[in-house]
């Protein structure tokens, strides 16, 4: 069985020209946002109007936004407030998604090619790593990951 290759990709800390570069040259063909609010003024180039015409024009890229794979907002605040450290979100966000039965409403084959897109620049401390853990638990490790 060949895996099915997905790349996250966050969009703080980084330009424009980086972020959009580092797309193009993965070979991405969809970017899923996997925000819970996906207006962030945190990058104009990462609101969802502009986001996904960038996205068309420059690679054309495919955008969806899936809120079913973001935390809720209020674990979401505990955390940024520093309420719940990494670890306590984590677990919570770890069970949030096991509750909604994310791996029944998607499958690998979706996924190929398919870059999760979230705001922390680095999938350390960020759901979008949590999601693929999660999934490739899941289903085997059918997907291969690159962090871009």
């Amino acid at each position: 069985m060949t895996p099915n290759h997905i790349t996250t990709i966050g969009f703080t800390k980084t330009t424009a020209e980086n972020f959009f570069g580092r797309l193009l040259s993965s070979g991405v063909t969809k970017v899923v946002d996997v925000r819970l609010n996906n207006t962030s003024q945190l990058s104009g180039f990462a609101k969802a109007k502009d986001l996904s015409y960038f996205l068309r024009k420059l690679g054309n890229i495919g955008y969806s936004h899936q809120p079913s794979l973001a935390p809720t907002e209020i674990m979401l605040k505990a955390y940024r407030k520093g309420e719940d450290p990494w670890n306590v979100y984590e677990k919570k966000f770890m069970n949030l998604i096991s509750e909604r039965k994310i791996e029944e409403k998607f499958n690998p084959e979706m996924l190929d090619g398919v870059c999760l897109l979230c705001s922390e620049d680095t999938p350390h401390h960020c759901h979008r790593r949590l999601v693929v853990e999660y999934l490739n638990a899941k289903w085997g490790k059918s997907l291969s990951v690159k962090h871009l």
